[in-house]
């Protein structure tokens, strides 16, 4: 259903650039893991260029961004515009601002999230998430193991400067020659930027909309009554009406593409079907960890347990959102989903 163009990827953490056409151009910085690689896309600006997103806080990123920096952005990046607040977006924000002057540009609500987190999660453990987790489900020996990794999340992003500019859904963002229209993304991240440029047929959709996978859409603990699946489906609809189907999308993982339409409506019925094995599981009380298999087909281990529980406990609160599940937690707090009665008669039909 997709087609990519004839463009040579770059090479992943050597600092190159491929070129996807004139003022743009591709860069790929290694992260861990099956993705490999997160994309920044340079914009050439004036006598230097504009990125998005910029990878995690590493010393093989940080190498990377030294090569660039001597080889293809030479000429400088005064501006880093980060889709959200992930660190693999984010992560080097920071370093570009107190290395080179970079002046960073997301969304308000991305921007302070970010702030927050990373000192949180850098300095012990959250009572509360022990609990959030414990409700779902874990055992005290899986919360012991994955949480004793917290620690980690404050050392891939580089400490964030103190100023930024704020990104608003329906902004205009002269770069260049181009001009882009800022949209706003929800579910993935709660406040995620996208950026259009439709005299170009050109879409910067950072992770609202990959090529090969579908972007983890949880809940977090910070948001335990959070359903950021529907936000997600309604964002994805929204992008669909106001980004035609030819557009060239420009994805943070993955390759570019055309056939967004197509892609929007697999990701859509993807969710949907998921959603519809998860209700069918329901029919006896459920705990989160008990229904995994509704939506994965993969063993969940120590690794993935964190994103497959926030996976899971966003569609089971989809589901609940759409009045098809209910949870009725026990007296130790653990979280029991079960189908909703169906209604009853309306007293004109019976």
């Amino acid at each position: 259903m997709l087609t990519y163009p004839a463009i040579e990827p770059p090479v992943i953490g050597d600092g190159s650039a491929a070129a996807v056409m004139p003022g743009l151009s591709w860069l790929r910085m290694p992260i861990a893991g099956s993705l490999a690689a997160i994309n920044v896309w340079a914009l050439a600006d004036g006598d230097g260029w504009t990125v998005v997103d910029t990878g995690l806080h590493t010393p093989d990123t940080v190498q990377a961004w030294r090569r660039a920096m001597e080889g293809p952005l030479a000429a400088g990046v005064p501006r880093a515009i980060v889709t959200h607040q992930h660190p693999d977006h984010a992560g080097m924000a920071g370093w570009l601002a107190s290395r080179h002057g970079t002046q960073l540009a997301m969304s308000p609500l991305e921007y302070y999230m970010l702030r927050a987190l990373v000192p949180e999660l850098g300095h012990g453990e959250p009572p509360e998430l022990r609990a959030f987790y414990r409700a779902a489900g874990w055992s005290e020996a899986e919360l012991d193991e994955v949480l004793a990794g917290l620690g980690a999340f404050g050392q891939i992003v580089a400490p964030l400067p103190s100023q930024f500019a704020a990104l608003r859904e329906g902004q205009r963002l002269t770069i260049g020659a181009r001009s882009w229209e800022v949209l706003m993304g929800q579910g993935h991240s709660p406040q995620h930027a996208l950026l259009h440029c439709a005299a170009d047929g050109l879409l910067i959709s950072g992770d609202q909309v990959l090529p090969d996978i579908s972007s983890n859409v949880s809940v977090y603990p910070q948001e335990p009554a959070a359903d950021p699946l529907s936000d997600w489906l309604a964002s994805l609809a929204a992008i669909r009406r106001r980004v035609p189907d030819d557009t060239l999308v420009l994805p943070a993982h993955g390759r570019p593409f055309r056939g967004l339409h197509a892609r929007i409506d697999a990701l859509i019925d993807g969710h949907e079907r998921g959603l519809a094995r998860l209700h069918a599981r329901l029919t006896e009380p459920q705990r989160a960890v008990d229904v995994f298999g509704a939506l994965f087909r993969q063993k969940i281990g120590p690794r993935t347990l964190q994103m497959a529980t926030g996976e899971c406990l966003a569609h089971l609160a989809c589901l609940g959102t759409r009045g098809l599940a209910t949870c009725a937690p026990d007296a130790a707090g653990i979280g029991w989903w079960q189908a909703a009665p169906a209604p009853a008669p309306h007293a004109d039909n019976a």
